[in-house]
């Protein structure tokens, strides 16, 4: 098993805040935004633009 370094930049998932679903995944610096990521995205399942949240990417 290797070992990772935790670094500024993290992968996160943006979750559908309607159906729940994980539609998006991105990079967030963790020394810019401290806060969790909310981002007006269109989710394909709800079929309009809908609030995304930050949520663990696996």
């Amino acid at each position: 098993m290797g070992s990772k370094k935790k670094g500024a930049v993290e992968i996160i998932a943006l979750q559908c805040t309607e159906c729940k679903r994980k539609n998006y995944t991105t990079y967030k610096n963790r020394k810019n935004i401290t806060g969790k990521l909310e981002k007006n995205k269109y989710c394909p399942w709800c079929k309009k633009s809908i609030l995304h949240k930050e949520t663990k990417a696996k």
